[in-house]
């Protein structure tokens, strides 16, 4: 995800200060890893650098000071142009459960027992999300972001099931090589 973006989205919403941006991306994207302050000023800083946001003021109300930010044209340009950009499926696609397996085998791990707990690691955090997504109140962007994990998930799942139904056929292929 790009934060850059994120922010921009953010931004065109209205002017804002980091503070509000941090907490409106933590609220809008309820599953995806909270911003830290650091990165929201950090992306700021070069948002104001490349043109794409500017300063709109300073104040302070009582409180530390704070910077307000807003888009510029050029800003609203390259989030459209973003926004409306296909994302392209992954031309390779590598994943650290298979480079585990991979590895344990040519290890002479038990490549079916980590199966068995990555499995029933992503048992646990498809309890989580469901119960996230089930729980009074869920707003309907936290209930699409708990579905989408809970998606891929699925389908890691699905895929360690055909793999453990092969690992005999893939042991053998790897001890080969």
């Amino acid at each position: 995800m790009s934060t850059r973006h994120i922010l921009l989205g953010l931004l065109a919403a209205g002017p804002s200060h980091g503070y509000d941006l941090k907490r409106r991306h933590d609220e809008r994207f309820p599953q995806a890893r909270p911003l830290a302050y650091g990165q929201v000023y950090t992306t700021l800083q070069r948002l104001v650098r490349d043109g794409l946001a500017e300063v709109e003021g300073t104040d302070s109300d009582g409180g530390p000071e704070r910077t307000t930010y807003r888009s510029t044209e050029d800003g609203a340009r390259e989030l459209a142009t973003w926004a409306g950009e296909i994302a392209p499926p992954a031309p390779f696609v590598t994943n650290e459960i298979f480079a585990k397996v991979v590895v344990s085998i040519l290890s002479g791990g038990d490549a079916d027992a980590y199966l068995a707990a990555q499995r029933a690691a992503h048992m646990q955090r498809m309890r989580e999300l469901t119960a996230v997504k089930t729980a009074p109140g869920a707003d309907l962007a936290t209930v699409l972001s708990a579905d989408y994990a809970l998606n891929h998930l699925d389908a890691d799942l699905r895929w360690m099931t055909t793999t453990a139904a092969r690992l005999t056929t893939l042991t053998a292929e790897v001890d080969a090589a």
